[in-house]
């Protein structure tokens, strides 16, 4: 088995979970939020960077790295760990998510996804079992079943057709999967927002017996309140033993829903992405430092933060950077940001062990701007 779970307590008050989980290349303590470096990088971050604010575990892109520079060539340099010299745990997708988005780029069949490249317009095949390859050849420690993730809104018969065949792509996914000793692969359960297709999913997926279960096919338009309704219901139906996954989830409202109904991965390109945009996430909410007010304000983005960039430097600096486009201004916010929901993952796991999540989650959401 190539990663072993511990759960090491369930939250009195919320019901949240704190575990363990041990992979080839380290130990990830959850609940934890994962740092998205889609093209064997996280943005504007160096591999030491990431690991002074504690950087656990990170993402990689299976479709991106597929196409450019090539799984071939990764697989040559001794896999992804030693091509982007990062030596900690990393999880790659399979490349589904990025195929569907393509909408009228690629023709989906039973065997798999016929697409056309975004780089240069050659055609490309993706099947389970092709998504496997480029995934062993990365040679990542958590590995993504081949799935479709069915757009928000769309009727039950498609979404129905969708996750059916989203199954048997993950058991050609488990047939097709050559280091299963070094490397863990995980079910993605769809269903979309109809509780008896994700009873359905979630059912079919736990008699594969994957080492983990993602939870797919959220955060994908629909409104918070759905969300959180379809998330409270599935992930019970996942086991217990075993490490669970929300796919594509980074505000801080997510990231406690989530680990109140009991997962204990998320992920998120949203930090670093708003960093390029000159906003600063902070305990009082979030800042975009392209505002005026912020010309001679000589305070760090968050009193509360010990990162490098509030240790360092003031808002208004950093706003000097952000508006002359020195690319500085967007490392710096990066790093923070980063740094922002890492904290936030240490203090929910804090707050679970003392059983008392819901109070923090009060508590921040107050300081947050959440609760009027």
């Amino acid at each position: 088995m190539a990663i072993k779970y511990e759960l090491i307590k369930e939250c009195k008050q919320s019901g949240a979970r704190l575990g363990r989980i041990t992979t080839p290349h380290g130990v990830i303590e959850t609940p934890i939020f994962m740092p998205v470096g889609t093209k064997a990088t996280v943005k504007a971050m160096t591999p030491e960077e990431l690991k002074e604010i504690e950087t656990q575990i990170l993402l990689s892109n299976t479709f991106h790295l597929y196409l450019r520079p090539g799984h071939e060539l990764i697989e040559k340099a001794g896999g992804l760990h030693k091509f982007m010299n990062w030596d900690g745990p990393i999880l790659t997708d399979s490349g589904g998510f990025q195929v569907f988005s393509l909408d009228k780029l690629r023709e989906i069949t039973e065997e798999g996804v016929e697409f056309r490249s975004f780089v240069d317009g050659s055609k490309h095949f993706f099947t389970p079992e092709k998504s496997m390859e480029v995934q062993n050849a990365l040679g990542s420690d958590i590995m993504m079943a081949f799935d479709e993730c069915p757009p928000y809104p769309a009727d039950k018969e498609y979404v129905r057709k969708s996750l059916e065949m989203t199954t048997r792509w993950a058991k050609r996914s488990k047939d097709a999967h050559k280091n299963p000793e070094t490397q863990a692969l995980f079910g993605i359960i769809q269903g979309g927002m109809f509780r008896d297709l994700r009873e359905q999913s979630a059912k079919e997926l736990i008699e594969l017996d994957f080492p983990g279960y993602a939870i797919g096919g959220l955060s994908v338009g629909e409104p918070k309140e759905l969300m959180i309704e379809v998330l409270k219901y599935t992930t019970p139906m996942m086991p217990k033993d075993k490490p669970r996954y929300l796919m594509g989830v980074g505000t801080p409202d997510y990231i406690f829903e989530a680990a109140i109904s009991g997962i204990d991965m998320f992920d998120c390109v949203l930090p670093t992405r708003i960093a390029r945009n000159g906003t600063a996430m902070t305990s009082q909410g979030r800042i975009n430092l392209k505002n005026a007010k912020f010309f001679d304000d000589f305070t760090p983005l968050d009193d509360e933060c010990d990162c490098y960039a509030c240790r360092n430097y003031t808002k208004s600096y950093i706003r000097h950077l952000v508006k002359e486009n020195e690319i500085l201004g967007a490392r710096l916010l990066t790093i923070h940001n980063l740094n922002f929901l890492l904290r936030l993952s240490e203090n929910i796991r804090e707050a679970i062990k003392n059983d008392r999540l819901l109070d923090y989650k009060e508590e921040f959401y107050k300081k947050y701007g959440y609760i009027k």
